[in-house]
């Protein structure tokens, strides 16, 4: 096990009570890593990220709409993606060493329904476990969006499609997360999840990412993607989290 894991493991930077909480209900939502008086210039670096980036990079769902590789779009997404009590929640989720596989802007469309419950990474996969994150570049509430989770299924054998006819509808044993900007959510890729309806006539923004195995499938290969001007600037840590 490589020493970078171990410290991390070791850290002390997760709360006992935010460790208990992702491990028995599969997802926690904390302060995030961006202080309150800086989320206006992150909310516009943000906005740049989304309005400059190439055809290519934009992924234009049935809800939502994404935008990759926000590592290589400009220093004020840096913080996000090594925060000591996220990684710290890798170590706990994961169990060894691990690296960055995801890390996109995403805006969910006003007016827009729930997203189908689902899981990000199942059991057999070479993926799994999984860890992932939500940065909240807007407040979430219930009525603009805000996840959905079933807490306590990152234990449960099999995937809400195994049991539930209607992915999008209400589950009774869900729990919303919501928070104000800047809040960041942790959860377990195996809990059951999804944004819930957006019935505001305003655009939910967020940052997202995962963490999977050091030998696992990036959904991002960083290392390839990597700009000179990108590769200067980052910290022995985050050249580590990104296995470069």
């Amino acid at each position: 096990m490589s020493d970078w894991f171990s410290t991390l493991a070791t850290g002390g930077e997760l709360s006992r009570d935010a460790a208990a909480e992702l491990q028995e209900r599969g997802f926690v939502v904390l302060p995030g890593p961006v202080p309150s008086d800086l989320m206006e210039r992150l909310a516009n670096a943000y906005t740049t990220a989304v309005a400059s980036a190439p055809a290519d990079d934009v992924k234009i769902g049935s809800t939502s709409t994404r935008v990759t590789d926000l590592v290589n779009r400009g220093p004020d997404f840096d913080l996000v993606y090594i925060f000591p009590p996220l990684l710290e929640a890798c170590c706990l989720v994961i169990g060894r060493p691990f690296k960055l596989s995801s890390f996109h802007a995403r805006t969910v469309r006003p007016r827009m329904p729930a997203q189908d419950l689902h899981v990000d990474v199942k059991r057999e996969s070479a993926d799994w476990p999984l860890l992932g994150f939500i940065l909240m570049v807007d407040e979430f509430r219930s009525d603009n969006g805000a996840t959905r989770f079933v807490p306590g299924s990152h234990r449960w054998p099999g995937t809400p499609a195994d049991s539930i006819s209607d992915l999008r509808a209400d589950d009774a044993r869900q729990v919303l997360a919501c928070g104000c900007a800047g809040s960041l959510v942790i959860f377990n890729g195996s809990v059951w999840h999804g944004h819930a309806a957006n019935t505001s006539s305003s655009p939910r923004r967020s940052i997202q990412g995962a963490f999977v195995p050091r030998d696992g499938r990036a959904a991002t290969d960083f290392a390839a993607n990597m700009r000179p001007e990108t590769r200067a600037r980052l910290s022995p840590l985050a050249r580590q989290v990104l296995a470069l």
